[in-house]
């Protein structure tokens, strides 16, 4: 299984109350690395956390990995099926995803 994948597995399955449920894809093109995940619809919450905070710092985390490994990593969060689709906060741009992980580097170097 590779890291990024590994990872998230590991990080979802602790944040849900259904770790059965996760299921997690991983496609590889010429854009980068795909990872497709799916979550029961009653743990949508806890993944995508308040003002979807959740979602870019796992987001964040696995373009960090996907630097080390000199890979572009993006993460879908398929809605479940018979979900109710919410106004999703606004994601970040490309610049803003940028500005998240130099910051997440440059940190990283401190340690």
């Amino acid at each position: 299984m590779a890291d990024d994948k590994a990872f998230l597995e590991y990080v979802v399955k602790a944040l849900v109350d259904n770790p059965d449920d996760v299921k997690i894809d991983r496609t590889v093109d010429e854009m980068g690395v795909l990872i497709t995940m799916t979550v029961n619809s009653a743990d949508m919450g806890k993944i995508i956390g308040r003002q979807g905070n959740t979602a870019k710092a796992i987001r964040t985390l696995l373009r960090v990995i996907g630097m080390k490994n000199n890979a572009r990593v993006n993460l879908k969060i398929n809605e479940p099926e018979g979900g109710t689709h919410h106004s999703a906060p606004a994601s970040m741009d490309a610049s803003e995803a940028s500005r998240s992980v130099d910051a997440a580097l440059e940190d990283l170097k401190g340690i």
